[in-house]
């Protein structure tokens, strides 16, 4: 009998470390959380619960604050891009394991969808469909603090304080780099960057600015002495997380690309057939009718 115990008690043991860390924690594949700027007007609120496609009161609903969003951020943006009122809204449904993050944008324009999304998965965030939106636009980078409530909230789970730390800086290093490289220029550079954090933890601080030079320079970029000290700076704090977890999220991004753009051209080349035989046909009667006029 102690031994049937035991053998339930390793299974038990075996299939916990088996069960992500949203669903271990309570939360379930739906499990919805809305968090609402403190700032917003009622026609505003519900203006923003339009674009979620839910009715207000209907899911759990949590506020943020804007001293919240100024302590999350910190002194890494301008108070006059802050701002002074809470506006960003955040919406966050718990996916199945294995489906990643889908990150939706509107009202916001200063950071893309793919800037959120690798700014989150840096944050230790897995399998969440996330929308973030506001009743006008607004630079978005304040939404951060939102999201990181919504999701602690829904999947009881508390990210790691380094790991929010780094999305942060993440977020903004690549807004910045995106007001003068261009939003996926940016995006890439930051991913490629990722990917050579094992070699990284080894290297003095002028070895990984010379590499941060190396890899712009291959993708045909050039870097100010304060961009590469800002990237310097979010390098070190990523090598403080799980590198692997990391350099994966790059991977299976870069495949997903991949997949979408050979969609994409075997799109474009069905189009490009179905245009061709239309345009002999047209030729046809056209010569048809064409002869048959004098």
């Amino acid at each position: 009998m102690k031994k049937t115990i035991a053998a339930m008690l390793c299974m038990i043991m075996v299939f916990a470390l088996f069960v992500p860390a949203a669903l271990a924690a309570g939360a379930t594949d739906g499990d919805v959380c809305v968090v609402v700027g403190a700032d917003l007007t009622q026609e505003q609120k519900e203006s923003v619960y339009a674009y979620f496609g839910v009715p207000v009161g209907s899911v759990k609903e949590l506020t943020v604050h804007i001293d919240e969003e100024r302590a999350c951020l910190g002194d890494r943006v301008p108070a006059e891009q802050i701002g002074s009122r809470s506006i960003s809204c955040i919406y966050i449904r718990v996916r199945k394991a294995g489906e990643g993050i889908d990150v939706q944008t509107n009202n916001i324009t200063w950071c893309t969808s793919e800037m959120y999304r690798n700014a989150l998965i840096t944050a230790g965030i897995t399998d969440a469909s996330v929308m973030i939106t506001a009743p006008f636009a607004v630079s978005g980078t304040a939404a951060l603090t939102g999201i990181y409530k919504a999701y602690e909230d829904v999947t009881g789970t508390a990210l790691q304080e380094e790991a929010k730390d780094a999305s942060t800086e993440e977020l903004v290093v690549t807004g910045t780099l995106a007001e003068t490289l261009g939003d996926e220029q940016a995006t890439e550079l930051i991913n490629q960057l990722k990917l050579i954090l094992d070699e990284t933890k080894t290297m003095s601080d002028d070895e990984v600015r010379s590499e941060i030079v190396r890899i712009a320079e291959d993708l045909g970029y050039s870097l100010t002495d304060g961009q590469i000290e800002q990237i310097l700076n979010l390098i070190r704090k990523w090598e403080k997380l799980d590198i692997n977890e990391l350099k994966k999220a790059v991977d299976d991004a870069i495949g997903t690309l991949q997949t979408i753009n050979q969609v994409n051209q075997n799109v474009t080349s069905f189009g490009q057939k179905v245009r061709d035989f239309f345009s002999r046909i047209g030729d046809f009667f056209s010569g048809l009718f064409g002869g048959s006029k004098n």
